[in-house]
């Protein structure tokens, strides 16, 4: 098979995508028509509407650009089958049904940023990072009936420093990404259309989840060891932002977004978990369930992001606080 014999559809909203869909378009892939989400209300009072990044790129590039509130619309439906395309590329989209993803004679295959099975889910790069890996990738796999599940085509690593967070993974996968897409494309050309494919387990007991990140799941339990707590930050900086409250006799709150720890050996042994100390001027520490952990970059809630001595110059007795 020639690589103009391919009419692919891809699908994608973000940034992450863009990278793919960018190096689809510099190799000469036939990329008939894009799907991405429906613009979104910006602004004070959601007056305008913003295109997503997937979108921006494809218009840029005269790329047809389908925007479907409901993937089982009868009208996208037609349209989508409209372009003949025999194959469909997803990258950070959302859950498609059976009607669109069985459509092209080659099927669906999806970009995961995650060596499946492992990291099934919404947010595998953060869980990764919380979970202490030292090691993700991504992987191409073709879609079916559940999330994550299907038969996987191929598979890259990824080494993930312990110094790492989600931009850094982030970013490394997003080019990742786009070159395990290009590889996958080269095993579909080779064998027709019917690349070697792996089933993915079904009875692991030992697989991490990767589900949605909501603002609840971004607050830190101090109960922790130092390392799960480090981890936790960075793998949620620096976005959404793992966060804190700090309270006071007096009754007043500081809601605190952490961005940048590092480990320290010195003991907690005398402190309860969540105490704060200080020397007042340039280090702060929080008490985890075994060590002192070091605040480096932090932001309170209406305010910028700043180290942590601009902080301590700006707050007046921080030691005062407590976290429950």
């Amino acid at each position: 098979m020639q690589k103009s014999d391919l009419r692919i559809i891809f699908m994608g909203t973000p940034d992450f995508a863009v990278a793919t869909l960018e190096a689809l378009v510099e190799n000469d892939y036939n990329v008939v028509a894009v799907v991405t989400q429906p613009d979104k209300p910006v602004g004070r009072h959601g007056s305008i509407l913003q295109p997503s990044a997937v979108k921006q790129f494809a218009l840029g590039h005269d790329i047809p650009v389908l925007q479907p509130e409901r993937m089982k619309d009868p009208d996208f439906i037609e349209a989508l089958r409209a372009y003949n395309a025999n194959l469909q590329v997803v990258v950070a989209f959302r859950m498609l049904p059976e009607i669109v993803w069985a459509m092209p004679e080659f099927g669906t295959f999806n970009v995961h940023a995650a060596l499946l099975p492992q990291y099934r889910g919404a947010a595998p790069i953060n869980w990764a990072i919380i979970n202490g890996e030292t090691q993700t990738g991504v992987t191409t796999f073709f879609l079916d009936q559940q999330i994550d599940t299907g038969r996987i085509i191929h598979q890259l690593p990824f080494d993930i420093p312990d110094t790492a967070d989600v931009e850094y993974v982030y970013n490394g996968l997003m080019h990742l990404g786009a070159r395990i897409c290009l590889e996958t494309l080269e095993l579909i050309l080779q064998s027709d259309g019917h690349p070697e494919s792996m089933a993915q387990p079904s009875d692991c007991t030992d697989l991490k989840p990767a589900p949605k990140i909501f603002k609840d799941t971004c607050r830190i339990n101090w109960q922790q060891s130092a390392k799960s707590i480090y981890d936790f930050v960075r793998g949620l900086s620096p976005y959404p932002g793992a966060w804190t409250t700090l309270s006071s006799k007096d009754g007043s709150e500081l809601v605190l977004k952490l961005f940048r720890t590092t480990k320290t050996s010195l003991t907690a042994a005398s402190m309860r978990p969540g105490q704060i100390s200080t020397d007042g001027h340039r280090k702060l520490y929080i008490a985890a369930s075994d060590n002192l952990l070091q605040i480096d970059e932090l932001q309170l809630a209406g305010k910028k992001r700043m180290d942590t001595a601009s902080f301590l110059n700006g707050i007046k007795e921080i030691e005062k606080y407590f976290i429950i």
